[in-house]
């Protein structure tokens, strides 16, 4: 007879909880997500075995392309779950005016802000002492009865040495970052916290860091465009020397860079030549990117078609029914009727994990299916447009249901757009339907 876990239970039951708060603010969930996940078998098992070939050492990318509402942001969230149960380290970088595409330090202060396990979020200092840790076991397990290695001070040292040798190859191009490290590591033994904290910041590549850490590192100024590609390198080494098969980096929204000047959108994809053929020429070992945009960023003439040798890099041979996603492009249909009925029924499902079993009679496929035509005619019936308000007042449904036997939906649900009013995204308002 087999008895369930309760510990497992309980995980399960708090995923399950976490998944429809989500869904109650309109986000997407932060983990759980192959619970709701519809249409995306053989896009996940693509990218599961472009993160296979990187965790042994190769590195590769992929350009995600759709429409609004076609689920971009769902597969890339999707994906960066895939890539830390495998044990990468996840960055997730939302291009914008503020942090355009051209300007390589922007990019790398979001890697590093963004940086998440599957254990930690804003995972930067844990890396960095799992790092030097394992440096201090390492020395000591080979260290034996050597008393010379086993003092303090001498293991500082010898540690400072490995640090150096971990980073020859980045040194030599610039020497800041295991300087920086080495003055992290000798201020967390000494117990200078405010040092120790302005080391991780520098190289994170905040801004306000006092001159006390460049003092004490010797080194001058901050991490700039011209640099930032080689930071990003060396903190891929230090994330697989911490245990980690490699870093994978989603840049999401780069369609925002068709709106810049013309020198700035070139220097923009000119930084994603950079990085192609880094990745093609091995000079970015454990890294994956990925890469989100909207067909005109593709397509339009002021999008990547403009600058012929990125074109060529990442155009697909043929766009047919039969998609092939190992191609540089996923091209993402757009979401349909039949695709979110199925997510709406695996979100009910969800919700028996989170709050017990829901009435299926009174949230039946049969009321599914109208509560989507009711949304969708105010949306001029752009059912991909809807799903995620759909899925908002879907949960608001099963918790009334939940709450009140008496409650019908078939009866009592109508859909009102004015309480949406200030939350609408602009693409969403733009095909909604003005009653009078």
């Amino acid at each position: 007879m087999n008895i369930p876990d309760p510990e497992r239970m309980a995980t399960n039951r708090l995923l399950s909880i976490s998944i429809i708060n989500a869904l109650r603010r309109g986000t997407v969930p932060a983990g759980g997500l192959e619970r709701i996940a519809v249409g995306l078998d053989v896009e996940e098992s693509v990218i599961a075995k472009q993160l296979d070939y990187v965790a042994q050492g190769g590195a590769d990318l992929k350009f995600i392309r759709g429409e609004y509402g076609c689920g971009k942001t769902f597969l890339v969230a999707r994906a960066l779950e895939i890539a830390r149960s495998k044990g990468f380290v996840t960055a997730h970088v939302v291009i914008s005016p503020q942090t355009p595409l051209h300007k390589l330090k922007g990019i790398y202060q979001q890697v590093c802000a963004s940086l998440r396990t599957s254990g930690e979020e804003h995972a930067m200092k844990a890396i960095m002492d799992t790092w030097l840790f394992g440096i201090e076991e390492r020395l000591l397990s080979v260290s034996g009865d050597d008393a010379s290695v086993r003092d303090d001070a001498a293991l500082e040292a010898a540690t400072e040495k490995e640090i150096e040798a971990a980073l020859s190859g980045i040194s030599e191009m610039n020497s800041a970052l295991a300087a920086t490290l080495r003055t992290y590591y000798r201020a967390n033994n000494a117990g200078d916290f405010a040092i120790a904290q302005a080391a991780l910041g520098w190289i994170s590549a905040e801004p306000n860091i006092g001159r006390d850490l460049k003092q004490k590192a010797g080194i001058r100024g901050d991490i700039d465009d011209s640099i930032a590609f080689i930071f990003l390198r060396g903190l891929v080494s230090i994330i697989h020397a911490a245990g980690y098969s490699g870093l994978a980096i989603a840049i999401d929204e780069m369609e925002t860079t068709q709106g810049l000047q013309r020198n700035q959108r070139e220097k923009g994809y000119q930084t994603l030549v950079q990085i192609i053929d880094a990745v093609d020429s091995g000079g970015m070992p454990r890294c994956y990117f990925l890469f989100t945009g909207t067909p005109a960023l593709f397509e339009g003439s002021r999008g990547i078609r403009s600058l012929p040798p990125l074109y060529d890099r990442i155009s697909v041979v043929q766009d047919d029914a039969f998609r092939n996603p190992r191609q540089p492009q996923i091209i993402l249909p757009k979401f349909d009727t039949a695709k979110l009925e199925l997510v709406a029924l695996k979100v009910v499902d969800v919700y028996a994990g989170a709050y017990g079993e829901p009435d299926r009679e009174r949230i039946s496929h049969r009321f599914i299916r109208a509560m989507i035509r009711k949304i969708t005619t105010r949306f001029g019936g752009r059912v991909d447009i809807i799903p995620r308000i759909f899925l908002k007042e879907f949960v608001d449904i099963l918790d009334k249901c939940e709450l009140y036997e008496d409650y019908n939906p078939h009866d009592a649900y109508d859909f009102d757009a004015e309480h949406l009013k200030g939350e609408l995204k602009k693409e969403e308002e733009a095909v909604m339907v003005v009653t009078f």
